[in-house]
């Protein structure tokens, strides 16, 4: 008897955004599991460090929200 494998690539597009919706979920609950590079500190650190020596500087979350559904950032 043959078997078929079915690959995530099989999936339909909603199949796919229901599978990545999962898996941020599984990944959500435990965030202390997920893996944060020195190089993703030392930039977060860095961008904290330019906001705090200059607060105008950033965007206020309605520029922000702004910006995506306009299509580009400033």
């Amino acid at each position: 008897m043959k078997t078929h494998t079915v690959s995530v690539f099989d999936l339909s597009p909603p199949e796919k955004l229901q599978l990545v919706e999962d898996l941020w979920d599984d990944l959500a609950a435990k965030p202390e599991d997920v893996p944060v590079h020195e190089w993703q500190k030392k930039e977060l650190a860095r961008r904290k460090s330019n906001l705090m020596k200059n607060p105008a500087s950033g965007l206020t979350w309605a520029e922000v929200k702004q910006n995506v559904r306009s299509g580009h950032a400033s």
